[in-house]
């Protein structure tokens, strides 16, 4: 009988390696705050994960949703001349 053996070479099994956030990349801080528990989650336990993903996104729905710090009134829309298909 065959017996069956994984891979040999460290190269077949996945990398643990896991991407870096860079914050400063991120012009928006709610955006950047809420993306944080993305550092966390290669330690988190897999049984946490939901939990987190959930938060995440909860967390980045409140800053889509969120009114901008830095808009000014004249930053509203912006005239285009369009008239809705009315002729």
């Amino acid at each position: 009988m065959t017996e069956l053996t994984g891979p040999e070479e460290s190269s077949a099994q996945p990398s643990r390696d896991w991407p870096g956030l860079d914050a400063a990349a991120i012009p928006d801080a709610l955006v950047a705050q809420a993306l944080t528990v993305l550092e966390t989650l290669p330690t988190t336990p897999v049984e946490e994960h939901e939990e987190a993903y959930a938060r995440l996104h909860d967390e980045l729905l409140d800053a889509l949703n969120a009114k901008p710090q830095d808009a000014k009134p004249q930053d509203g829309p912006r005239e285009t001349g369009a008239t809705n298909g009315a002729a």
